[in-house]
């Protein structure tokens, strides 16, 4: 599991598998991105993240408020190629992402004000490391009535690693085969089932392929059902 302390001293080139250099930012890239996403923040207004795959049960950045909260114009895909983190170039995995349409409940982070930039760093080391998601401020809704402005990783299209087919049957056996120095595909999975389920949400892309992967660990030799990481 992803800490403080390993984002702070992870080597980008390394410490989550091979990345091709092509495509990984470099330090300065990161840090441009991050100001100019901050020059587009509405109002300075308190900053808000969703959280919506692994933010929800390991965000590492400190909040001042968390509440579950519901993203309009936008739907979890697994259309991400998983080649690092959990995944590797010859056996790659897929990751969550969020594409045009439908809606995604999730949870809403606020952050201390004045720590906003060393929590935004860490975030940007952790989502950034190849410009994959393009982050947007988008408006939320609370589960308390409140509407707010938040940045939410939205997957780039355009990306290389961009991948349409989003069918269970076909992004299933990857799930289920990937696997990388932060551990499995299939944990990430399920991690996020449990999230969801915790906080009785559901999701349309979720529960099909759950079921697949599952079977797939149970009758494929060589593969065990793996705990939560």
């Amino acid at each position: 599991m992803l800490t403080r302390d390993f984002l702070r001293n992870a080597d980008c080139k390394t410490a989550f598998g091979s990345i091709d250099e092509s495509m990984l930012l470099t330090p300065e890239q990161r840090a441009a991105s991050l100001s100019c996403t901050l020059a587009r923040r509405p109002d300075n207004s308190p900053v808000w993240i969703f959280g919506y795959g692994s933010l929800m049960w390991n965000p590492v950045f400190d909040s001042e408020e968390a509440r579950p909260a519901t993203l309009h114009g936008f739907h979890r895909a697994f259309c991400l190629r998983l080649t690092s983190g959990r995944g590797t170039h010859a056996q790659p995995g897929r990751m969550l992402a969020l594409r045009d349409g439908g809606q995604t409940t999730g949870l809403a982070f606020r952050l201390p004000e004045d720590k906003l930039h060393e929590e935004l760093e860490l975030l940007w080391k952790r989502e950034m490391l190849t410009g994959c998601y393009r982050p947007t401020w988008c408006e939320l809704e609370l589960d308390d009535g409140r509407k707010v402005t938040a940045l939410v990783f939205i997957m780039d299209s355009s990306h290389p690693q961009y991948e349409a087919d989003t069918d269970y049957q076909v992004i299933a056996p990857l799930i289920a085969q990937a696997s990388g120095p932060l551990g499995t595909n299939a944990q990430y999975l399920f991690a996020l089932e449990k999230e969801l389920n915790n906080y009785g949400m559901s999701d349309d892309c979720m529960s099909e392929l759950v079921k697949q992967v599952r079977l797939l660990l149970s009758v494929t030799p060589g593969f065990d059902v793996p705990g939560l990481s």
